[in-house]
């Protein structure tokens, strides 16, 4: 039997599907395979080794939830569906059910058997991937998707809509097969990863017919008394199913000596639930009839329980497609409904607003329904498909303060005033207090990086993420989002403990982490990588001490107030002194020499030859050899003038493009008008990507490489446009006869140049292919996402606020009470 091999990874542009309402096979029009005899246990335990799946998703998706006074209430009228999806690669991928790190399922996808060959949907088909629903302009309406599979040989194609039941803790898929010759037989393949991993599972093949439909059911679950269980149904019987060990005694391996399950088994585990490991389903439908599409709805019921999960897989199969479908839609119809600013904002765009819809859905998708407000950074495990999945991990499936700020103001600028003011009150879960479980010290600073329910998981120390919170008070306070009296209270109970910490720092001891913070020097920068001093973690801690000086003011809490804005000026006082070498071993592309801003420096003394730290493979480097456009952070928020002599000669280091790849930082892309956009890399030295001369992921081998190479991150390009906004300003260009071209300009280069690296499922990315080194077993084309981690909740939101930024002609998140309160 020879298998094929062809394989293409990269996904093409949507084109329009055959209808749904074409002629359907019946199951006695169809050919039937012979059910071979089960057999009892699988063997092979535990399998091959598990991992997640390609993390460069091409969608994402759950019904939207309104709220219950600023909670997620289950309700009969209301009830909340806490399932998530993601897709890539053209297939089902990680799926969460309860919290939205929790993942169920690794992987969904079909296997197609025909006449000498055996196709993985996943590896041998071309995919395109569209919106089930949008308006007149495009704009998707809803995170529904359409995904068309069509083998690269013309012998067959799948399409499938995918989203979720607003009742229900259910995914549903409709599936409709067309074979294009004779002998196709398509076959369900499902890889569960239970509870966050993948190596603990059971499985089971549930022939009992006493349930609505009477049909098999795929059930997954681990040995834990308080396992999820995930159950997999179809409304078309399957001819065999199959449940066993992957790489060893699945249906893939079944499969592979005759394109035949005639080797199926019933269970992975006997009743004593002591044999576990990577499982895997495989389940045969019928043989297609020829020209005769197969249309099959598909539901994977999620709940505490066998019987809760097969109780929600057979009331969404019973609801139906349309009435699911027409019920999640609606749900997303009134979110971008109350979104006032959005209609108007699209009008700065060059897309008409396509990626700006879809990033307002993307970014609520990307909170948890148990905790409300708390937003993560990615519904993704960066690498995935390398990264073991043995035991559970989030990924970027977490809170981190910085992300979730980027988040927050992304909403207020669509108009959203609900979902930042529930955010910024969930912000307190995750602020060191002295109950904080293992902690001594100094209290007052946010942690790190933690799962949605306050668990830590990372508990470095980062000034900026300290002085976030407080910003975002301060906006939604001067938004009328919070009242005197809110913004009085949070100041007391959360915000006062912050900007006293972004002063003092003090004595930490918690986990592994036991340190003095004596501020401005940061444990940790925005990269999370370095100590030292850093001119975006300063740009924030000094917005942060004006805006804790204005709430402290209105909370009548005259003394700190007037101790908060003396040390925010001190710091501005002393920023160059600390931050600014004029003994620089950089020149600009004209062989220039002037003083400049450092990435950092370790200990505030930017003319020695103080090294970085090592990191992510890359041995330190003289601080004076490192770009970072961090420093770009003080005219956002207002510490410095965007016509500042020091900010634009660092600028032009940050523009020459002579310098060579490993300490450049831009790069140039073409846009979809012809034109040049530019992309940024996060700073020299960067080794946080994939490897130049293998090509492999970061740290596939288990460890970091000298070669890794860190790539172009996206938002860097919004972060720019910001900054050319704000210069354009203080020239005076926004306004006058040329004020529309002007603006015109700045919204063809930076809005279109981050709509520039969306996929094609309009989902932009952390990184972007900068065309350096080994292009990696996935081809990546200049400019397009890798595997980092898509989409990326920053991204979107920076994307969200240019476009605010530029519809207003001002930069939405600056803070005018900062240079009124430096002067």
């Amino acid at each position: 039997m020879a298998t094929s091999i062809i394989c293409s990874l990269g996904l093409t542009a949507c084109s329009p599907a055959p209808s749904t309402s074409s002629t359907v096979s019946t199951p006695s029009e169809i050919d039937s395979q012979p059910q071979a005899q089960d057999q009892s246990i699988a063997p092979g335990a535990p399998g091959k080794a598990p991992t997640w799946a390609f993390s460069g998703k091409t969608g994402i998706g759950t019904s939207y939830e309104p709220y219950t006074q600023g909670q997620y209430q289950d309700a009969k009228q209301n009830p909340i569906s806490r399932v998530w999806f993601s897709l890539a690669q053209g297939i089902l991928t990680e799926t969460m059910y309860g919290l939205i790190h929790n993942a169920q399922l690794k992987e969904l996808q079909f296997v197609i058997t025909g006449n000498d060959f055996i196709d993985t949907e996943k590896d041998n088909t071309i995919s395109s991937i569209e919106y089930l629903d949008t308006d007149t302009n495009g704009r998707p309406q809803s995170l529904a998707y359409k995904i068309i599979n069509k083998d690269i040989e013309g012998k067959y194609q799948i399409e499938k809509h995918i989203f979720t039941d607003p009742d229900r803790d259910t995914l549903m898929m409709r599936v409709t097969f067309t074979a294009f010759e004779d002998g196709i037989t398509p076959h369900l393949y499902v890889n569960p990863h239970i509870d966050n991993a993948g190596a603990n599972d059971i499985g089971r093949i549930d022939t009992n017919t006493d349930n609505h439909t009477g049909n098999q059911a795929l059930v997954a679950y681990t040995a834990a008394k308080d396992s999820s269980v995930m159950t997999v149904k179809s409304d078309l019987n399957f001819v065999q199913a199959t449940t066993g060990f992957v790489g060893v005694s699945d249906g893939l391996a079944d499969l592979a000596d005759n394109g035949t399950l005639d080797t199926p088994y019933q269970t992975t585990s006997a009743q004593d639930k002591s044999t576990v490991g990577n499982i895997a389903f495989t389940a045969s439908y019928p043989t297609l009839i020829k020209a005769k599409p197969v249309t099959v709805n598909l539901a994977i019921g999620f709940g505490k329980d066998e019987a809760q999960s097969l109780a929600n897989a057979d009331a969404t199969l019973a609801a139906g497609y349309d009435a699911v479908l027409s019920n999640y839609n609606m749900g997303w119809h009134d979110y971008l409904s109350s979104l006032p600013a959005i209609a108007n904002m699209a009008n700065s765009t060059t897309d008409s607003g396509k990626l700006l819809y879809t990033s307002a859905m993307v970014l609520k998708a990307q909170e948890d329904k148990t905790y409300a407000g708390a937003l993560i950074a990615s519904l993704s495990n960066p690498w995935g498909d390398t990264v073991s999945a043995a035991v559970p991990s989030t990924g970027y499936k977490a809170v981190w303060p910085r992300d979730f700020y980027q988040c927050a103001m992304a909403f207020l600028a669509m108009g959203d005033t609900q979902t930042p003011k529930v955010a910024f009150e969930y912000l307190k879960k995750v602020q060191v207090t002295e109950k904080t479980p293992g902690f001594t010290g100094t209290p007052g600073w946010f942690l790190q990086k933690t799962h949605v329910d306050g668990q830590i998981e990372w508990v470095g120390v980062q000034l900026d993420q300290t002085a976030m919170p407080i910003m975002l008070g301060w906006k939604l306070w001067q938004a009328g989002v919070l009242t005197h009296d809110e913004i009085s209270h949070w100041y007391q109970e959360m915000l006062k403990g912050a900007a006293d910490f972004l002063i003092s720092g003090g004595e930490v001891n918690l986990d592994w982490n036991h340190t003095q913070i004596t501020p401005p020097k940061t444990q940790q920068e925005r990269w999370e990588e370095q100590a030292g001093y850093s001119p975006s973690t300063t740009a924030a801690v000094i917005a942060g001490l004006v805006a804790a000086s204005e709430i402290a003011k209105e909370a009548k809490d005259i003394d700190s107030s007037s101790r908060y804005l003396v040390a925010a000026k001190s710091l501005s006082d002393s920023l160059e002194k600390h931050l600014v070498t004029t003994q620089g071993l950089l020149k600009n592309s004209t062989g220039v020499s002037a003083p400049y801003y450092l990435r950092l420096s370790p200990n505030g003394e930017p003319n020695t030859s103080d090294t970085l730290a090592a990191n992510n493979g890359k041995q330190g480097l003289d601080q004076r050899q490192i770009l970072d456009g961090g420093f770009l952070e003080l005219v956002r928020y207002g510490v410095r003038g965007a016509t500042d002599k020091l900010i634009n000669q660092s600028l032009q280091l940050i523009d020459n493009t002579e310098l060579e790849h490993n300490l450049r930082i831009k790069y140039e892309f073409s846009a979809k008008d012809g034109s040049t956009i530019p992309g940024f890399r996060r700073y020299g030295n960067d080794g946080y990507g994939e490897d130049t001369v293998s090509g492999h992921n970061y740290a596939e081998s288990g460890s970091n490489s000298a070669d890794q190479r860190g790539r172009v991150w996206p938002f860097f390009t919004g972060e720019r446009g910001h900054f050319e906004l704000a210069l354009a300003q203080a020239k005076g260009e926004l306004t006058g006869n040329n004020a529309q071209q002007t603006k015109q300009q700045l919204i063809n280069t930076y809005v279109q140049g981050m709509e520039t690296f969306a996929n094609a499922g309009m989902m932009l990315p952390e990184q972007a292919w900068d065309g350096v080194g080994d292009a990696t077993r996935y081809h990546y084309q200049l400019g397009q996402g890798t595997n980092s981690a898509t989409p990326l909740a920053w991204t979107h939101a920076e994307y969200i606020k240019l476009v605010r930024s530029m519809t207003d002609g001002q930069v939405w998140d600056h803070y005018p009470i900062v240079p009124a309160a430096l002067k």
